[in-house]
């Protein structure tokens, strides 16, 4: 995941009042019916622009509001700009992810990867498969979004060969990377949370043990029953066999191109930020294209007045910003292999622009405060007081649409109710990523679910029923919280200590 930009509030002014509840919801409100008015007309398609228009105009409504509370157009403008610019580091990958994609499919990378796991992945373990696979390498890159982006894309290839559900798919693939990416000291989330709370690493990842290893469990068992119970005929031999002529036909499949993607894990292993670790690959991509793939190149390039090396690197330099367009004897590969180019990445751009506007028009003018402030009203019991954190990190994640605030806010606001109440600081921080983190990508218009459903090419609303980890581990949270089981307490000196 991209590194969050610091978050600060804006400077105080004595004229500015707090709004009411009342005041305070009605902007989620309206953008709530406009959400759905959108889904029911326009489908799959909701998200390239009537949902930025929803925002948008919630926005615009929450502006309204702020004006009425005593804020200037200034403040609230300057409020949206630092917002915005919070996402930026998720919008600068997913630039380079969609040049990523396009070169690494015009080198034979992922076409190879499609190839390799259509002979090794049975179709009734392919589901629990991919999640473990996913898991293990978000595990050991500490990212869910560069697992995505280099190992589910190419699981989805094989899925779409295999002609399995794609939801299904990108549900297994989300599953296992957000449960690496939860457990691995090398995530930003992770590190995060616990600094939001009061306590440490380590303590915290061994605390979350509780709540995601159950919750890979259930999904691994359901994901299990999903490939014994939803195979398709067409997974048959002769299938599998056509589809890799096809390949073979219009790729050089090798062996060596798998570097590649080997290379951008071992960088993020190695503590390499994620942009610069995937633009090298994404150029590493392009380079491979040229030395395994010249034919393939040049015909990308389309320019027959060129000399034969002008001719590489324009196909080179193309496949950075506009999409591959695959020319095999199969449509299905076609249309599988036709993606890529950082234009590609243009509307979820406009997706979380959109989102972190609304969210920032909100925090700026102290809604979202005043929202998470009534909830912590209803917290009377242990039980309600992690429920309310499990609750407001998720509403942060729908209404300010970045994960980082989905931390940021509950664990500022919740952290001395804690200690008040002698929880451990540990119960807070699991809290924080059980919601905060895992619901992220559930969100069409959140950073994160905009970043899955783009390099996965899989709309948000078609893997959500199928991120079992994700939908499982915030319900085993609320459940741990109103039983106490595993909820630690502490002592008056502990809690002396920690205020």
């Amino acid at each position: 995941m991209p590194a969050p930009t610091p978050i600060s509030d804006p400077p105080p002014a004595a004229d500015h009042r707090l709004p009411t509840i009342w005041e305070a919801l009605i902007p989620v409100v309206l953008l709530i019916a406009m959400l759905t008015a959108s889904v029911i007309l326009f489908g799959y398609d909701s998200s390239y622009g009537p949902n930025q228009i929803a925002l948008i105009l919630a926005g615009g409504v929450a502006a309204i509001v702020g004006i009425r509370l005593g804020f200037s157009w200034k403040e609230i403008r300057n409020g949206m700009v630092r917002g915005v610019s919070l996402a930026m580091g998720a919008i600068f990958i997913l630039l380079v992810v969609g040049s990523l994609i396009g070169t690494w499919i015009l080198a034979g990378i992922v076409p190879t990867m499609i190839a390799y796991g259509l002979q090794l992945l049975n179709p009734s373990i392919f589901l629990a498969a991919s999640c473990v696979i996913c898991a293990v390498v978000a595990l050991a890159t500490g990212s869910s979004w560069t697992t995505v982006s280099t190992i589910g894309i190419a699981l989805v290839g094989v899925a779409a060969a295999l002609d399995l559900s794609l939801g299904m798919t990108a549900g297994a693939i989300i599953s296992g990377s957000y449960f690496g990416d939860k457990l691995s000291p090398l995530s930003d989330t992770t590190n995060l949370a616990p600094a939001m709370a009061g306590t440490d690493l380590f303590t915290h990842i061994r605390h979350m043990l509780w709540t995601t290893v159950p919750s890979l469990t259930l999904a691994l068992i359901l994901f299990t029953i999903l490939g014994f119970t939803s195979g398709s005929e067409a997974g048959t031999p002769e299938r599998i066999e056509g589809i890799l002529a096809s390949l073979n036909g219009s790729f050089n499949i090798r062996w060596y191109l798998l570097l590649v993607p080997a290379v951008v894990i071992f960088m993020v292993v190695k503590k390499v930020p994620a942009f610069p670790a995937l633009l090298i690959g994404s150029l590493l991509g392009g380079l491979t294209a040229v030395l395994a793939q010249p034919e393939a190149v040049i015909a990308f390039a389309g320019d027959e007045s060129l000399s034969r090396p002008m001719a590489l690197l324009k196909g080179f330099w193309k496949a950075l910003f506009t999409s591959y367009e695959a020319t095999t004897d199969s449509a299905e590969l076609n249309d599988l292999l036709s993606r890529g180019g950082m234009d590609s990445m243009l509307n979820t751009v406009w997706l979380i622009i959109s989102a972190m506007m609304f969210g920032a028009a909100m925090e700026t003018t102290k809604m979202l405060e005043v929202i998470a402030g009534k909830i912590l009203g209803f917290a009377k019991s242990t039980g309600s007081l992690i429920g309310a954190t499990l609750f407001t990190s998720l509403s942060m994640n729908i209404v300010a649409s970045d994960q980082y605030i989905a931390i940021v806010v509950p664990g500022r606001m919740y952290r001395a109710e804690f200690l008040r109440r002698k929880l451990a600081p540990k119960n807070l921080s699991r809290a924080l990523e059980d919601a905060g983190t895992l619901t992220s990508p559930l969100v069409p218009w959140n950073t994160c679910g905009a970043f899955m459903a783009s390099a996965l090419g899989v709309a948000t609303v078609a893997y959500l029923p199928f991120a079992f980890f994700n939908l499982f581990n915030p319900v085993i949270s609320a459940i741990y919280g109103f039983t106490g089981f595993t909820i630690e307490k502490l002592e008056e000196e502990e809690v002396a200590e920690l205020a």
